[in-house]
C-alpha cells in the first residue's frame, strides 16, 4: 500500500462534506486510512489485499469475503479469503472460477447482487467443498482498463439481502484494491 495513497484516501474521507459521499464509502476510506496507520512501514501487495478482503468481510457482515486476481486469460493469480474456518480452506483445493455467477463482472463490469444462489441460472463455477452460499455481493477490480479480479462476500449475518451501502462500501475497497493490482501487481 503506497504511503501517497492511504494518505490521499485519509484526506479524502476526513475532509469530504458528510452529503458528498456515500456513508458506507466514507466508512470504508476511515477504515483504509486506519489500516495505513497499522502498517509502520510499506506493505507488500498480498497484505494489503488480504486486509481489503478482511475489510470487505467486516465492513458488510458477511459470513465471508473472497477476493480474486487473474490474468489476461481469466485464470486466478491470487485469491484471499476472510472468515472461512481452517477445515473449509483446507477442503477448498481451488479458487472458485469467476465463470458463473461473478462471469458477468468481466463482460459489463458492474457489481452483481444475487439473493438467492440456489435458484441463479448461472450458479456454477464454484470448486468441491465451497462452502453454501445463498446471497453473494460481487464487484470488480480493476487493472489498465480491464476486468482483472473480483471480490465478493456472501451472507449477511442478519439474514438480510445486500443492500445499497453494502455495494457502496465494496465498491469503494474494490477501487484501493484495484490501485494495488494495477500499480504493484501487473
Amino acid at each position: 500500500m503506497s504511503t501517497e495513497h492511504a494518505t490521499l484516501a485519509a484526506t479524502v474521507a476526513a475532509t469530504a462534506p458528510p452529503a458528498a459521499r456515500p456513508d458506507g464509502e466514507v466508512e470504508a476510506l476511515l477504515r483504509l486510512a486506519a489500516l495505513h496507520r497499522r502498517f509502520a512501514h510499506p506493505v507488500k501487495p498480498d497484505d494489503a489485499l488480504q486486509a481489503i478482503c478482511d475489510l470487505a468481510h467486516e465492513l458488510t457482515h458477511g459470513r465471508y469475503a473472497a477476493l480474486a486476481i487473474t490474468d489476461v486469460h481469466d485464470r486466478t493469480e491470487g485469491f484471499y479469503t476472510s472468515g472461512l474456518t481452517r477445515a473449509e480452506m483446507k477442503g477448498l483445493k481451488v479458487p472458485p472460477t469467476g465463470h458463473g455467477p461473478l462471469g458477468s463482472l468481466r463482460s459489463d463490469g458492474k457489481p452483481v447482487r444475487i439473493n438467492d444462489l440456489e435458484h441463479h441460472p448461472y450458479a456454477f463455477g464454484f470448486p468441491p467443498k465451497h462452502p453454501v452460499m445463498q446471497r453473494m455481493l460481487g464487484v470488480p477490480i480493476w487493472a489498465h482498463g480491464e476486468v482483472r479480479g473480483s471480490m465478493y462476500v456472501t451472507d449477511r449475518a442478519d439474514g438480510d439481502p445486500f443492500d445499497d451501502e453494502d455495494e457502496r462500501a465494496m465498491v469503494a475497497l474494490a477501487r484501493h484494491a484495484s490501485y494495488i493490482v494495477e500499480n504493484f501487481w501487473f
